[in-house]
Formats: structure tokens, C-alpha cells, sequence
């Protein structure tokens, strides 16, 4: 017991060493001064220094651990695994966000969760302000334009066009002394010159920029397979998607007719768009209305057990964010500080969009489909679990995991609070399975689109066609999907891989004959409580844990 927790803590310091910017974000404030080394040297020396852990926690057999150190163990080979098979894709030479993203990422966090007095963040964000300029250099030296897509490249652009007014405007605002704002505007103005160039540098990139975006179809299989844990491969995991789609399609016709009289769906969710908050402000408290809605539902119905402390902020996306991501997103309380708040981003439209972008944005957040999503990114989705779960399991648990679990948890969450009778109009029903059958429709584009059987104006067809999305939305979706493969596949898997081993709890904990349907409330909670309380582990480890004694 004592070898593997030596060398479980051994593994976590080496990360946050590696890694400054990710310690920062889970709360280990002595990193706050470092950015991340981006240069070639160190992104080989990480690939090599993850071939090497790998090796030494697969050697630690099985009759040396306790069933849960078995778990630990198999949950670091299997994020090993993964970080392996990504570096043959070497996105480090494809990818400005690369370099961009930990800089924007490691000033927000800072001051996002304010675990320091004001003094040393302050310190902290000049010192990481005036590594920027090396930082971007390394990227300068590392892009390699016959690898680099010129999708990845534009992405990149958009980012750091929103960050030079971050660093410029914004970041001196977080100071409430006058000092504060005065260092931290000189530290933001070199930083944000050094980022100007490095727009220029992105936009001559582009126009030379040849390389592919898509990954493969052997690369896809050994994410599901070796990471994940997941018996699909890549084309059968298109197929499951399309089959769920196709199920989906045919109860959105039933429930459409409920709602409106017509079994179009798509012509009926159109219509119901319109129906949407006037100002970016009117969405952020509708989301914030509906937010605290669920959690109430949750306390009301006994469903889970709420961590004590717990809270969830909703606030306007990051400026940096809005270019490149056109949805809503949460940050979870750091892992290693005592703070238990959360924040629920909503989706906010980029600096200089249009009148009409902005209201085509807008109905991408109707007031029929906010309760969903605000279900899935807070209670009992994202916040729930996340904050839930840094109370009960492990640190290791809670900085290591995978979408297929966390987004596959947010989506049960819909179908849960759909069961226990939240959403009381069937437009708000619909919504919910447009939700769903939006992340169907996912798992086709995604995999379509890394097997190279889709092109990019392809996938925005399909899914302005058969999700009755905006374009402009559209556009951000697909580049997504393009730039993390595998991930927007993440959602409906993992939901249906969370409702068998609900079914399966059931059967073995209930009287003969119960099902989820008429399930004991409180065999429910204990079922969401243990899974959520597991982490964020590969699925089939997530099973593990679940049933563990």
C-alpha cells in the first residue's frame, strides 16, 4: 500500500512540475508564478517521461494492491496510454492554441478562484505575464506549416485577437488596488504586443498552413479502446450513434406533436427559437434562474446528496473563450483548495459580432432550451459531480479522468431530471432530446470526420440540417470536433454506458422485478452518489469502483 501511494504522490509532483499551469488550476498555488515550458525539447521530454510511468505502474502487480489501488493504478495507465497515442500526432507542431490557451488559461484561473491575496496574484500574473513573450516564441519555432492545419490556425487567430484585449483591457481590471492595475497593465501591454506579433505570425502561417486535421481511424480505436476503456471501434461506435439518432427522430416526432401539432420537429424547434432572451444580460439570468430551479428540485426529490459548502456562479464566457467556443462551459472548485465553487459559463458572442450574429446566437439559447442545458452544466450534471466528487474520492481521481465520463455524466443528468418530471412542458421535453439527439448526431460527424469519410463544410450540412442549428454555430461545433477528436463522441456513449450499469445496480440491489422506472429513491441516490463519488474514471473502471465494497 505504501509503494503505490508513494509512487501515485511521486507521479502528481512530477505532473505539476510539468505542468504549472494545470497546477494552478487545481489549486496548488505554488506553481502560480510559472507558465508552461512549450519548447520541442520539452514536449519530447514529457512523451518520453509518460513512456516511463507507464512502464513503472504496469509493473506493479495485482496482489500487491487492495481492489481500489487496482483502480488507481489502472486509471494512470490508461490516461498514460492516451497521452501516447496523442503524441504520434505531435499537436504541439499542428495547433496555436497550444501555446495561446495555457497563457489565457493560467491568468483567468488565478483570479477566477482568488486562492491568494491579492498581492501575490498579482505577483503571480506579472511574473507569468512576462514569460509570454518566450512562450509564444516557442510556438513561433514549433508550428510547422506542412503539419499545421489551416482550420487550427484560423481557431488560433480567433483566440488571440479576444486576447489582446484580455491582457490589454480586462486583466488590470481584476486588481482592486491602484498598483495592482497599474503593474499589471504594463506586464498586460508587453505581453499583449508580444501577442500582436504573434497574430501576424498566425496569419502568414495560415496562408501557408497544408497540413490534415484528420486523425485516423487506427488512432480513434486506440483512444476508445485503450483509454477509454470501450469495446466500439471507431466505425462501430458511427453506427451506435446513427442507430440512436434514428431512434431519437422517431420520439421527436411524438413529442412535437404534443407540443405544437406537427411531427416536424426540426420546423417546430425553429419556430420555438425565435422564443429567446433579447440581450446577452436576459440570458445570463435566465440561466442562472433555471440553475438554481434544478437545484432545488434536487434537495426537494432526495435524487443526490448535496456537498456541503457547494455553490455555482453563472457568469458571461471569457473574451478569450467566445471566438472558439460558441457554448456553455463549467470550471469545476479547484481539487487541492477548500473553496466549493463552481462557475457555469454561458455563451457570450465574440468582440465585433454582428447585430444579427449576436440574435442568431441568442436562439441558439431559447428560453425553451436553457433548462436543459443549465441540468446538464449544473445540478445534477457538471457541478454536482465535480463538487461531489473532490469531497469523496481521491485527489488522484479528481485531476485524472475522461470526457466519456464526465460529459456522459451531464447527459444522464437530462435523461434523470426528464424521468423525475422537471421539464413540465413537452417543449421543454423536446428540447431535451434535441440535446440528445444533437450529441447522436456528434458521434456520426466525429467519427465521420477522423475516418475522412466527411469533409468540413460536410459536417456543417449535417448538422445545420439535421439538428436545426445556425450556421455560425454550426461552424464552431465541427471546428471543434475537428481540433479534439473523440471528445464530442464522449456525451451519448457515456450516457448510454452510465444507464446499463444503472440497470445492472438495480437488478442486483433492488426486489425482483424493480426497475430504474419504479426504482426506491434511495436506491438512486446511493447508485448517482457512489458512481459520481468514483471521479471522472474510464468507464469500465468507473464499474469497478461503483461496486467496489
Amino acid at each position: 500500500m505504501a509503494a503505490i501511494s508513494q509512487l501515485i504522490n511521486d507521479f502528481l509532483a512530477n505532473e505539476w512540475e510539468l505542468w504549472p499551469v494545470k497546477a494552478s488550476s487545481v489549486g496548488l498555488t505554488q506553481h502560480d508564478e510559472r507558465l508552461d515550458d512549450m519548447s520541442a525539447e520539452a514536449f519530447r521530454r514529457r512523451d518520453d517521461d509518460a513512456a516511463d510511468w507507464m512502464r513503472r505502474f504496469e509493473a506493479v502487480p495485482d496482489d500487491d494492491l487492495q481492489p481500489d489501488e487496482q483502480i488507481d493504478r489502472d486509471l494512470v495507465v490508461a490516461m498514460l496510454r492516451g497521452r501516447l497515442i496523442q503524441a504520434e500526432w505531435q499537436g504541439w507542431r499542428r495547433d496555436p492554441l497550444v501555446y495561446s490557451a495555457p497563457i489565457m488559461d493560467g491568468l483567468f484561473t488565478l483570479f477566477l478562484h482568488r486562492l491568494r491575496p491579492e498581492g501575490d496574484l498579482v505577483d503571480a500574473a506579472v511574473a507569468r505575464l512576462e514569460q509570454v513573450p518566450r512562450a509564444l516564441e516557442q510556438g513561433k519555432a514549433n508550428l510547422d506549416p506542412a503539419m499545421a492545419p489551416r482550420l487550427f490556425v484560423e481557431r488560433g487567430l480567433a483566440s488571440a485577437r479576444g486576447g489582446g484585449r484580455y491582457l490589454r483591457e480586462l486583466l488590470p481590471e481584476e486588481a482592486q488596488s491602484a498598483d495592482g492595475q497599474r503593474r499589471l497593465r504594463a506586464a498586460g501591454a508587453v505581453a499583449a504586443d508580444a501577442l500582436a506579433e504573434w497574430v501576424s505570425h498566425l496569419e502568414r502561417l495560415a496562408e501557408q498552413a497544408s497540413g490534415d486535421w484528420v486523425y485516423g481511424e487506427e488512432r480513434y480505436t486506440r483512444l476508445l479502446r485503450e483509454r477509454e476503456s470501450l469495446a466500439h471501434d471507431a466505425r462501430s461506435l458511427r453506427e451506435m450513434g446513427q442507430a440512436e439518432y434514428d431512434r431519437l427522430d422517431r420520439e421527436m416526432a411524438q413529442v412535437a406533436r404534443e407540443a405544437d401539432g406537427s411531427d416536424d420537429w426540426r420546423a417546430v424547434l425553429e419556430r420555438a427559437n425565435q422564443d429567446h432572451p433579447e440581450t446577452e444580460q436576459e440570458m445570463r439570468e435566465t440561466y442562472a434562474e433555471w440553475t438554481e430551479r434544478a437545484r432545488t428540485f434536487l434537495v426537494e426529490r432526495g435524487l443526490v446528496s448535496l456537498p456541503e459548502g457547494e455553490s455555482c456562479r453563472v457568469d458571461p464566457s471569457p473574451v478569450f473563450m467566445r471566438p472558439v467556443l460558441g457554448v456553455a462551459f463549467y470550471i469545476a472548485p479547484p481539487t487541492f483548495a477548500e473553496t466549493m465553487a463552481g462557475y457555469y459559463f454561458v455563451p457570450y458572442a465574440p468582440d465585433g459580432a454582428s447585430a444579427d450574429e449576436v440574435q442568431k446566437r441568442l436562439a441558439s439559447n431559447s428560453f425553451g432550451s436553457i433548462p436543459s442545458t443549465s441540468v446538464h452544466e449544473a445540478y445534477p450534471g457538471h457541478h454536482w459531480h465535480l463538487a461531489w466528487a473532490k469531497q469523496q474520492s481521491s485527489p488522484l481521481r479528481n485531476v485524472l479522468g475522461t470526457p466519456y465520463f464526465v460529459e456522459g455524466w451531464a447527459l444522464y443528468a437530462e435523461r434523470l431530471m426528464r424521468e423525475q418530471g422537471f421539464f413540465t412542458e413537452p417543449m421543454q421535453v423536446l428540447y431535451h432530446l434535441e440535446a440528445t439527439i444533437f450529441r447522436a448526431a456528434r458521434i456520426v460527424v466525429d467519427t465521420s470526420l477522423h475516418l475522412g469519410e466527411m469533409s468540413f463544410e460536410d459536417a456543417v450540412q449535417f448538422m445545420v440540417r439535421n439538428v436545426s442549428m445556425p450556421e455560425p454555430t454550426a461552424r464552431a461545433e465541427v471546428g471543434r470536433y475537428c481540433w479534439w477528436p473523440t471528445q464530442a463522441s464522449s456525451y451519448l456513449t457515456g450516457c448510454l454506458e452510465i444507464l446499463a450499469m444503472r440497470d445492472r445496480y438495480v437488478a442486483a440491489n433492488a426486489e425482483p422485478g424493480a426497475s430504474a422506472a419504479n426504482a426506491d429513491i434511495g436506491l438512486l441516490r446511493r447508485f448517482h452518489d457512489r458512481l459520481a463519488g468514483s471521479g471522472r474514471l474510464p468507464l469500465g473502471l468507473a464499474e469497478r469502483a461503483l461496486n467496489a465494497e
